[in-house]
């Protein structure tokens, strides 16, 4: 089956999951339990049975890919064709009523994501880049910006708490570089990127579910999206993350990230 196909389907099947966490949206009775891991993490009732949806969705479609998911794991093997997939990438956002939360599936071959997909449920936003074929907004193409120079660029500084943690003097360079700055948290300012609305992301302590189904769709749109040390993003990346709208303003992140 072509990267197309597999990409129409995937989108299709992300757009007919988002009535799952749409219906808890804003609701009560979300059945929030706490994660055992190092932030503590929040996890609903929507959280998996958005989950449970995909997986059903992409093995009736896919019989035979292994799937690997935040909140039920893996399925099958990753060696060959499989899937990767965030249900709510966002919990917080979504527990506070806030619509910034997404879903991410990816496609990956060989443990290379081929295909992204990031769905904005409460937005009604489908994000859509395939490795070598273009990227989609809603169907529409999209392109990330031109912009080369740092001291220009409108820069997304994700999980800023997590950043001052690991370098505070790193953070406080951060919070002083391109032309405009704002502090986030998940998928949103990396799909924006693709998108031509921002220029550049930079991103710690994600998992590879929060960036493999990323990557696709941000090179897919013209922009370069990398681990700290400039290196491919794989299973096994440590979950710093970099993306920007060009190789220029790439390397120049890179050289701050690593000063």
């Amino acid at each position: 089956m072509k990267l197309q196909q597999i990409a129409s389907i995937a989108a299709r099947i992300a757009e007919e999951a988002s009535a799952v966490p749409m219906r808890h949206f804003r609701q009560a009775g979300l059945g929030v339990e706490t994660k055992d891991d190092a932030d503590s993490s929040p996890v609903t009732i929507a959280d998996r049975a958005t989950e449970q949806a995909i997986r059903d969705a992409l093995a009736a479609e896919f019989p035979g890919h292994g799937i690997f998911g935040e909140e039920f794991g893996v399925a099958g093997s990753l060696d060959g064709l499989a899937w990767i997939i965030d249900p709510i990438d966002g919990t917080r956002f979504f527990l506070t009523g806030y619509p910034g939360f997404g879903m991410l599936i990816g496609h990956l071959q060989a443990g290379v994501p081929q295909v992204g997909i990031v769905r904005m449920p409460a937005l009604n936003e489908t994000y859509v880049g395939i490795l070598g074929g273009g990227a989609t907004l809603n169907g529409a193409a999209i392109a990330a910006r031109g912009t080369t120079q740092l001291a220009e660029a409108r820069v997304y500084i994700n999980e800023a708490e997590r950043t001052y943690d690991h370098d505070p003097a790193l953070f406080a360079k951060l919070c002083k570089i391109g032309h405009t700055r704002r502090m986030s948290y998940d998928c949103y300012p990396h799909a924006l990127v693709a998108a031509g609305q921002i220029d550049a992301v930079t991103d710690i302590g994600l998992e590879p579910y929060d960036f493999l189904p990323l990557a696709p769709l941000v090179e897919a749109a013209g922009g370069v999206m990398t681990d700290w040390d400039g290196r491919a993003l794989t299973l096994g990346s440590d979950g710093r993350v970099v993306t920007a709208a060009t190789p220029e303003l790439h390397a120049a992140l890179l050289d701050m990230l690593n000063g």
